[in-house]
Formats: C-alpha cells, sequence, structure tokens
C-alpha cells in the first residue's frame, strides 16, 4: 500500500507544482537521483536505453527502492518530462508568446515549446514512446502533461501568462478556447510523432501547427 499511495500522490495534477512535494529530504534525493538517471540514459540511447536496472545503478538506488518510487521506466520518463513542461511554463510566464493577434501568440508558443522539446532528440523520442506505452498505471502523468500544455495554449490565445499556482485540474479559459486547445494540443502530438519517426523534421512540425491555427482561428493559410 505505501508503494501505491507514494506514486499516486505524486502524479496527482491537483499537486503542487512539485510532485515529490511532501516527501522526506532522503526520499527527494532518490527521486532526482533516479530521475536524472533514466534522463541521462535516454539521451544516451533512446527508449531502449532505459532499463530499470541500469537506472538504479546508475543512480546508486537499490531496484527494490526504486519501484517504491516508480512503477515503471514510463513513470519515470513522463515524471521528467512534465518537470520540463513546468520550466517551459515559468518560460512563458517570464517571456510570453509573442504576437498581436491569438494566432500569432499560439503559433510563437508552439515554435518555442517544439524547439525546447526536439533539442534532446534522443530523450524527446524516449517520452514520446513512453506516452505511446503507457498505460492506466501511467495515465495521470499523461493527464498532467496535456493539462499543462492546454494551459499554456490557452494563456497564449488570451495574451496571459499562464498561472502555475492553479492545480491542474482547475478548468480555465471559455468552452471555446478549451475545445480549440485540446485539438491543438492532439495535433501537437500528432506531428511529434511524425518527427520521432523521421517523417518530417522540427520545423516541419512548427509550419503545421500554424496551418493549423490559422485554419481554426479563421486567418490566411
Amino acid at each position: 500500500m505505501k508503494r501505491v499511495l507514494i506514486y499516486v500522490v505524486s502524479t496527482l495534477p491537483d499537486a503542487p507544482v512539485s510532485p515529490a512535494t511532501g516527501l522526506a529530504a532522503s526520499q527527494l534525493r532518490r527521486i532526482r537521483a533516479i530521475v536524472d538517471a533514466a534522463v541521462g540514459l535516454a539521451e544516451q540511447g533512446g527508449f531502449d536505453a532505459v532499463r530499470l536496472r541500469d537506472v538504479a545503478e546508475t543512480s546508486g538506488v537499490a531496484l527494490g527502492t526504486l519501484y517504491k518510487y516508480f512503477p515503471s521506466k514510463e513513470a519515470i520518463l513522463l515524471y521528467a518530462v512534465n518537470e520540463g513542461n513546468e520550466g517551459l511554463e515559468r518560460l512563458m510566464v517570464e517571456e510570453p508568446p509573442r504576437g498581436d493577434t491569438p494566432a500569432e501568440r499560439a503559433s510563437d508558443f508552439f515554435a518555442r515549446a517544439t524547439g525546447t522539446f526536439t533539442r534532446r532528440p534522443d530523450f524527446a523520442r524516449a517520452v514520446l514512446r513512453a506516452i505511446a506505452a503507457s498505460d492506466q498505471a501511467t495515465a495521470t502523468q499523461q493527464a498532467g502533461f496535456h493539462l499543462r500544455i492546454g494551459r499554456m495554449i490557452i494563456a497564449a490565445l488570451r495574451g496571459e501568462v499562464p498561472d502555475g499556482s492553479l492545480p491542474l485540474s482547475e478548468s480555465i479559459g471559455s468552452a471555446r478556447e478549451q475545445s480549440i486547445a485540446l485539438i491543438l494540443n492532439h495535433v501537437w502530438f500528432a506531428a511529434l510523432l511524425g518527427w520521432s519517426s523521421g517523417l518530417h523534421d522540427a520545423d516541419t512540425v512548427a509550419d503545421r501547427m500554424s496551418q493549423a491555427i490559422d485554419l481554426m482561428l479563421g486567418g490566411p493559410i
């Protein structure tokens, strides 16, 4: 039961910015070591390089202890990418998307988000595989990923900065804004999967997002 509680509490969208809030300092150090080790392995060899035994060895955390915090490598990678999205959200506060219209700001957001996500290609591909391969055990983490991106999309449409203090489960924006954010979120993820498989480059991802945004918001293609 303890293992389940630690994992579920750490991934709830209603949790504070740090999903490990409330844990002891020694536990936080272990989680940090585990996540950093997994990210390092992913950056060197992608998804297949992230083997839990190797993560445990690299992090200096016993394999049994690792399982107390994360049930799978997918969970570790999703933890890492959600941390990255928190960083992207802070960047959007410091340097809001540029543009005079909702379409221009949304396009700028996706250009920057795409560049940030794909600058570590092996890690990014590992994360995309983790999301695609995930099941109910990581459903909350997946939801957190998409909810945070959606919140940043809506902020860009409105010309506002995202409010990182709000729980991810708290609804923001109008029904139309939420629908636009949901669809653009899915288009972006599909475009990233195409990038991951080598179908197109990162610039094409950003270009396709601009096209989708113009179509949805009534601007020129």
